[in-house]
């Protein structure tokens, strides 16, 4: 173990030709930090609560998207899942 400034140095996990190097510590520290603290959730918009359950959980798993993405196309489309899937699928064909 070297020692830098007259601290020992952390344990490093892998060092990069630049000079940066991530430490274990530092690293578990952040990965708990993560686990511990879940994502705040967002709050629901008034048009949103009045969404079918059934046609957004259809297009978040169909779809793969977020719940909060699936919820404005639904709007977008005046509430209507058939007309939101045909954009939705119009919308990723030309990428």
């Amino acid at each position: 173990m070297s020692f830098s400034n007259g601290r020992p140095e952390p344990e490093v996990i892998m060092n990069f030709n630049d000079g940066f190097s991530y430490s274990k510590g530092k690293l578990d520290a952040a990965y708990l930090s993560i686990i511990e603290k879940p994502p705040p959730k967002q709050p629901v918009s008034k048009e949103a609560a009045t969404l079918k359950k059934e046609d957004v959980d259809l297009i978040v798993n169909e779809f793969e998207m977020p719940r909060a993405e699936a919820e404005k196309a639904l709007l977008e489309n005046e509430k209507d899942l058939a007309k939101t899937l045909k954009a939705l699928i119009n919308g990723h064909s030309r990428s």
